[in-house]
């Protein structure tokens, strides 16, 4: 804030190294309006400013700032708050990821018993895979529990996928980000040979991951579309590297491919 000096009482010559932590100060500020409208319902500028600790002038900007985004806006009892349509607009992408978790469940759980393995479901997060579903086989009860957790995309069956479908600026803008750490001996860390094997798993629908993110551990995944047929989505059934080797992998493909395509199905895509 131009103004941050005056609010917090820090002199000139901490400006420059305030500004960093004011702009940080005012976005938890704005996030703690909106949670307090949330939580109320409607509320004034010397509520809100009382409630967070600020001077009126100072919630009277955040106010602001947030009606002209239409994240609050000021209802018919003059001076009262409350939350606008524009938390709708940035609410209605939720819904999508929520969907899938509840459409994919019975596919995941079926596949888990059929395979007698660990099946996962993952979205993709800024750089990362992260795995928002899981269903166990009954010799994979001992297996790590992968929901919320995030995962390298380049590294991972799943990560593949969901690298795979990008278009080719998203792609170079995820690798340059990220990177292409080594957690095995088997990591693919150039870049050319990754997307060479990304040309392959978009051409099958189909990717593994022989011991590339923990030694032991195979895995093999493919696509999950939404009604648009936009990949949104990666289904994967991972296993330790002595009992789900290449051979057991190639053996379930075509159902593991399936699974994807019914769970695209009742997400709307009719492929």
């Amino acid at each position: 804030m131009s103004n941050g000096g005056h609010v917090t009482g820090k002199g000139k010559g901490t400006r420059e190294s305030s500004e960093s932590s004011g702009g940080v100060q005012s976005v938890d500020r704005a996030v703690s309006v909106l949670e307090i409208l949330a939580r109320e319902g409607s509320a004034g500028v010397s509520e809100v400013a009382a409630e967070i600790g600020v001077h009126k002038s100072t919630a009277f900007r955040l106010l602001a700032a947030l009606e002209e985004r239409d994240l609050v806006e000021q209802n018919t009892e003059r001076g009262k708050y409350q939350l606008g349509f524009g938390v709708l607009r940035l609410a209605s992408a939720i819904p999508a990821r929520l969907d899938i978790v509840r459409q994919a469940q019975p596919v995941l759980d079926d596949l888990a018993q059929h395979f007698d393995e660990t099946v996962n479901l993952a979205v993709l997060r800024e750089h990362y895979a992260v795995h928002v579903q899981q269903a166990l086989g009954s010799a994979a009860v001992a297996s790590q529990n992968w929901v919320g957790q995030l995962t390298p995309l380049h590294a991972t069956s799943s990560g593949k996928i969901l690298l795979a479908y990008m278009s080719d600026a998203q792609l170079t803008e995820v690798l340059d980000t990220a990177g292409l750490q080594a957690y095995t001996e088997h990591t693919l860390t150039a870049r050319q040979t990754l997307v060479e094997q990304l040309a392959q798993v978009r051409a099958e629908g189909f990717a593994t991951a022989f011991e590339e993110l923990e030694t032991g551990l195979n895995a093999a995944a493919v696509p999950v579309r939404d009604h648009t047929g936009a990949v949104v989505g990666a289904v994967s059934a991972s296993g330790p590297a002595y009992r789900f080797d290449k051979a057991r992998i190639e053996s379930v493909a075509a159902e593991l491919k399936a699974a994807g395509d019914r769970i695209s199905q009742r997400m709307g895509w009719l492929g």
